[in-house]
């Protein structure tokens, strides 16, 4: 653990920034920004290749990364919690009673099976309220893109004063409650970066740049005194704020962590005990690095075959270019007028007959063959197909047979399941802590929960359940096997072959496609009242 001095705590965070100058080949810094600009498709920056011909880009890092990025995302899951060392049996009218007491705010004076089960429900339940809430859809994909880019996305959760919570206590609103974001990789510092466990972290900084008149009102909240806060004035308009948090133990012997907020200068808010027992960082690594906490992306190491398909590609074009347009040589004796590219012009020559034939002509510049446009194609169908992006798993593959077309995309999508996987993870981290939260910071106030019986407001005593050991689980959702497209198309060929009635047909058909088809004569009239045979 560092000294709690600004000047130890700086001194960590120049020690951070050195370890990331030193991963890889450029440093992490660097790196970034070089894999910003070609994922979102600047990819001729500071080439110095001048204004005069076209230069193009075939950005197939952004194909690569929005498609893998779908596939994770559309993966669905669900997140469930569990109590450790209790056993998880539902006793359905038991649970249905005690319901009932929880809704009215009476409890038991020990905390039994049926209600680990119930609470088990509304934490599931609260979940997926808070999910809503939050956006966890938007946080998982900018996460995800931050992790493609940067090899690193992290998700920071924290308790948010100023939030709403349309809820209240005795007449007085309820304010209050977690918010979640995504950091910058760049942003955040831990103390040992050789440890992949984030939870054994002896402490993790987080910087921002800070307007200092902002940092002065955080002196103000915080009680500093006007010493600190005139050394905080003294610099600039902008200020580096430095939060630490680290894991100490209390008075009850738990492990808790604390926070402190420093500038360069000064404490802005001495330590205090945030009650969590799990740092609130939760990190999601695209491909992990040997004994290193940052991870890599797969950016980098399609930088240059991007470039070279981006060369490729513009030298292809400018010799079509010059092919069409070649450059003129003129004979300046025996012409003195102005010649341009203009179809039809007429060019006066002065002169004998060898003057006429010598006054104008053509550079013709060198061609390029077809195997300079096949090596081009064969270079981009090679990259994808390295990166599990092949044109039947980008959908660009065509096929009568639909079976044998999942089949293949089902087969060019397999190795996407470790990253899903690490994914569902992450996914879990983030569930539990929420959950950290919910148990260490909410004191007693009701929670929203919706389920089969609407939207109702059970009273949470976060006291109680204080002592359990939460644990957490993202299960994956068993996925269609044909697209709403493919299954129309598969269930009108067996109408057309008699195979299946026009009954089934529509009972078969992708729900919503066809709203209350139920009230459709299916087997008779058409416009006309004459028996219809088709659909």
């Amino acid at each position: 653990m560092i000294d709690l001095t600004p000047a130890s705590v700086f001194e960590a965070y120049n020690k951070g920034i050195n370890f990331k100058n030193s991963v890889g080949k450029r440093g992490i810094f660097d790196q970034s920004i070089i894999n910003e600009r070609f994922y979102i498709g600047d990819q001729w920056h500071g080439a110095n290749c001048g204004n005069r011909r076209p230069l193009v880009r075939h950005n197939i890092i952004k194909r690569i990364g929005e498609f893998k990025m779908s596939q994770i995302l559309g993966s669905a899951f669900t997140v469930k919690y569990g109590i450790n060392g209790m056993t998880k049996q539902a006793t359905p009218s038991a649970a249905v009673s005690l319901k009932k007491r929880m809704a009215a705010g009476k409890y038991s004076k020990e905390i039994g099976n049926d209600e680990i089960n119930s609470i088990n429900e509304a934490l599931d339940k609260y979940y997926l309220v808070t999910s809503k809430r939050l956006g966890i859809d938007s946080i998982y994909a900018n996460a995800l893109k931050d992790a493609y880019i940067f090899g690193t996305g992290i998700v920071y959760t924290y308790w948010d004063e100023q939030i709403n919570t349309g809820i209240s206590k005795k007449s007085v609103a309820v304010k209050g409650d977690i918010n979640s974001e995504v950091l910058d990789v760049r942003n955040v510092y831990f103390a040992e970066p050789y440890k992949n466990d984030i939870q054994k972290q002896p402490y993790i900084i987080i910087a921002s740049k800070r307007p200092t008149g902002e940092i002065l009102e955080m002196c103000d909240e915080y009680g500093a005194d006007e010493f600190t806060q005139k050394q905080i004035s003294n610099l600039g308009n902008e200020t580096t704020l430095l939060t630490v948090l680290y894991k100490s133990t209390d008075s009850d012997g738990c492990e808790t962590v604390m926070c402190a907020k420093f500038t360069e200068k000064a404490v802005v808010r001495a330590p205090y005990n945030t009650m969590l027992r799990r740092y609130p960082l939760a990190v999601f690594r695209w491909d992990e690095r040997a004994g290193c906490i940052y991870g890599e992306s797969e950016i980098t190491h399609l930088i240059p075959n991007q470039i070279a398909i981006n060369r490729m590609i513009t030298a292809n074009v400018w010799s079509s270019i010059t092919m069409g347009m070649p450059l003129m040589l003129v004979n300046g004796d025996t012409i003195d007028g102005e010649i341009t590219n203009d179809p039809g012009q007429i060019i006066k020559v002065f002169g004998t007959n060898e003057d006429v034939e010598g006054a104008v002509k053509y550079v013709t510049p060198p061609d390029v063959t077809s195997n300079f446009g096949n090596s081009v194609n064969t270079l981009i169908e090679t990259t994808l197909a390295q990166c599990g992006a092949n044109e039947v798993a980008l959908g660009d593959s065509k096929a009568d047979n639909m079976g044998a077309l999942n089949i293949m995309r089902n087969a060019a999508t397999m190795p996407l399941n470790l990253i899903k996987s690490n994914f569902r993870h992450f996914a879990e981290e983030i569930a539990l802590i929420w959950a950290d939260f919910w148990i260490t910071q909410y004191g007693t106030r009701k929670i929203k929960i919706s389920d089969e019986s609407g939207i109702w407001y059970m009273p949470f005593n976060a006291e109680r359940y204080k002592d359990l050991s939460l644990c957490c689980f993202a299960e994956a959702l068993p996925t269609p096997e044909f697209t709403a497209k493919e299954s129309v198309t598969l269930l009108t060929q067996l109408l057309e072959k008699g195979f299946i009635t026009k009954k089934e047909y529509f009972e078969r058909l992708p729900q919503g496609l066809i709203p209350e088809w139920e009230k459709i004569d299916i087997e008779h009239t058409s416009a006309k009242g004459e028996k219809n045979d088709g659909i």
